[in-house]
C-alpha cells in the first residue's frame, strides 16, 4: 500500500489532524456547555484543570513507550490499539456532563494518547535510512494536518453548512472518526518488532532522569528553569485562545488559528537565516519576547479595528515555538554528551510540556475565572486575563536574559539546523 515514506506521512498526517480537530475547540465547547437551566457545566478553572490532563499524560507517556510498548508489542499494532480505544474514549468525553467523569475521560483519553507521539516517531525513524535527512519531510505532514483540521472545523464546516461547530461536540465526533480511520491504517504500517525484550530499564532513565548531572552546568541549569517558568504563561494560549477568540465574536476562530502553525513552517525555514546572525541565547530570548508580544496584543485587540493585533499575535506562535522550543532542542543535543543525548531531551520534554504545561493549566483557569465579568456583560474581562501571561512572560525573559550566560554554541547549533531544514 504506496511507499513506506507516503504511509508515514499519512499516519503523520491523521496523528496530528485527531488531535488538532477538538482540542483547540475543547475550551469554547466546555465554557459554553449547560445544563437544562441554562448553568454552565463546566467553569473556567475546570477548562484550566482539564488542558492540564494532557500534560500529566505526557509525564506518564514516557513509562509506557519505553517498559511497555518498546519491549513487548510490535509499533505498529500497539498504535492501532492505542487510537481506536481512544477513539471510544473520545466519544464518552463528548457526551459527559459532570465535571469529575469528564476529568477522568480526559486524563484515560491521554494516556491512550500522549504515548502515539513518541511511538509514530520511533516508528518511522525505524524505516528511515537516513533519518536526519528524511524525517523533517514525513513530520511537516503532521503540521500540515493540524492546519487542514483547524481549516475544516472553523471554516468548511460553516461555509458548507451555515452552522458554527467550535462550541458543539461535533469537533470530537469528527476527530473520533479520524482517529478510527488512523487506528486501522496503521495495520498497514511496515512491520516494526519491540526493540528489546532483555534487560532492565528504571523509571530514573525513561524519564530522562539520567541528564540531571547537566544541571551541574550553570547555563544549563539557567536553561532548564526558564524553560519550566516560560511554559507556565504558554498555557494560557493553548487553553484560552479558541474561547477567547470566539467569545469577542471573532468568526471561524479555529481556522484563523492555524496561521500560527502556517507561520511555525514559515519560521522552521528561516531560522537558519537568524541563527547565523544571534546565536543560541538570542534565539530564546526573541522566542521568550514574542510569547509577551503575543499576550500584549490579545489584550489590546478585538474583532473590529484591532483585528490586526490578534492576527499577529496568532502568527506569533511561529516564533514562539521554532525559535525556544526548537532552538532549545539544539542546544540539549549540542550541551549533552552523545550517551545521554536521548535522556537529557525526554528530561526537557519532561519539565517543560508535562511539568511546566501542567502547573500554566492551573493557574491559566484560575485567572480566567478570576477575570469573569457579571451577567450582561462581556463574560470575561480578557484584557486584564492576557495582560497576566505577558508580565509572567516578561519577567522570565529578564530573569534569563540576566542569567543565561551560554557561550559557543551557535556555530554547531546552526549546522545541525541548516543540515535538517534543508534536507
Amino acid at each position: 500500500m504506496g511507499s513506506v515514506r507516503t504511509r508515514l506521512s499519512v499516519m503523520m498526517f491523521l496523528q496530528f489532524f485527531v488531535w488538532g480537530a477538538w482540542f483547540v475547540t475543547l475550551g469554547t465547547f466546555l465554557g459554553q456547555a449547560v445544563d437544562s437551566g441554562g448553568n454552565r457545566l463546566f467553569d473556567d478553572k475546570f477548562i484550566g484543570y482539564a488542558y492540564g490532563t494532557s500534560a500529566i499524560a505526557a509525564m506518564i507517556a514516557p513509562l509506557f513507550v519505553g517498559m511497555i510498548a518498546d519491549r513487548f508489542f510490535s509499533t505498529e499494532r500497539i498504535l492501532c490499539v492505542l487510537h481506536l480505544v481512544g477513539a471510544a474514549v473520545l466519544y464518552f468525553v463528548s457526551q459527559e456532563a459532570s465535571s469529575g467523569t469528564m476529568y477522568l475521560l480526559l486524563i484515560l483519553y491521554f494516556l491512550n494518547y500522549m504515548p502515539t507521539l513518541a511511538l509514530t516517531n520511533s516508528l518511522s525513524f525505524h524505516h528511515l535510512d537516513d533519518p536526519g535527512k528524511q524525517f523533517p519531510a514525513i513530520r511537516v505532514f503532521g503540521t500540515i494536518g493540524w492546519i487542514v483540521a483547524g481549516l475544516f472545523v472553523g471554516w468548511l464546516w460553516p461555509k458548507l453548512t451555515g452552522d458554527t461547530i467550535e462550541a458543539t461536540s461535533v469537533p470530537m465526533t469528527i476527530a473520533l472518526i479520524a482517529q478510527v480511520v488512523l487506528g486501522l491504517f496503521c495495520l498497514v504500517l511496515p512491520h516494526t518488532p519491540p526493540t528489546s525484550s532483555e534487560g532492565t530499564v528504571s523509571i530514573k532513565s525513561l524519564l530522562g532522569l539520567d541528564a540531571l548531572s547537566l544541571m551541574k552546568d550553570y547555563s544549563f541549569a539557567i536553561f532548564v528553569v526558564g524553560s519550566f517558568l516560560i511554559c507556565i504563561p504558554l498555557q494560557f494560549y493553548y487553553t484560552f485562545t479558541n474561547p477567547f477568540l470566539n467569545e469577542i465574536g471573532v468568526e471561524g476562530a479555529a481556522a484563523k488559528q492555524t496561521y500560527g502553525q502556517m507561520s511555525e513552517i514559515i519560521f522552521m525555514v528561516l531560522m537558519p537565516l537568524f541563527f547565523a546572525r544571534l546565536g543560541v541565547k538570542w534565539m530564546l530570548l526573541v522566542g521568550m519576547l514574542a510569547w509577551a508580544l503575543r499576550y500584549v496584543l490579545f489584550s489590546y485587540g478585538n474583532a473590529g479595528e484591532n483585528m490586526w493585533m490578534l492576527y499577529t499575535g496568532i502568527i506569533l506562535h511561529g516564533i514562539c515555538y521554532d525559535f525556544f522550543f526548537v532552538t532549545g532542542q539544539i542546544y540539549v543535543d549540542n550541551k549533552a554528551p552523545k550517551s545521554i543525548r536521548a535522556a537529557a531531551q525526554g528530561f526537557i520534554a519532561f519539565v517543560t510540556l508535562g511539568l511546566g504545561l501542567f502547573v500554566g493549566a492551573a493557574i491559566s483557569g484560575t485567572v480566567v475565572n478570576k477575570y469573569a465579568t457579571p451577567e450582561g456583560t462581556m463574560p470575561h474581562d480578557w484584557h486584564a486575563i492576557w495582560m497576566v501571561p505577558a508580565l509572567m512572560a516578561g519577567v522570565v525573559l529578564i530573569f534569563f536574559g540576566l542569567l543565561f550566560h551560554e557561550k559557543g554554541d551557535g556555530t554547531s547549533a546552526e549546522s545541525n539546523l541548516s543540515q535538517e531544514v534543508n534536507s
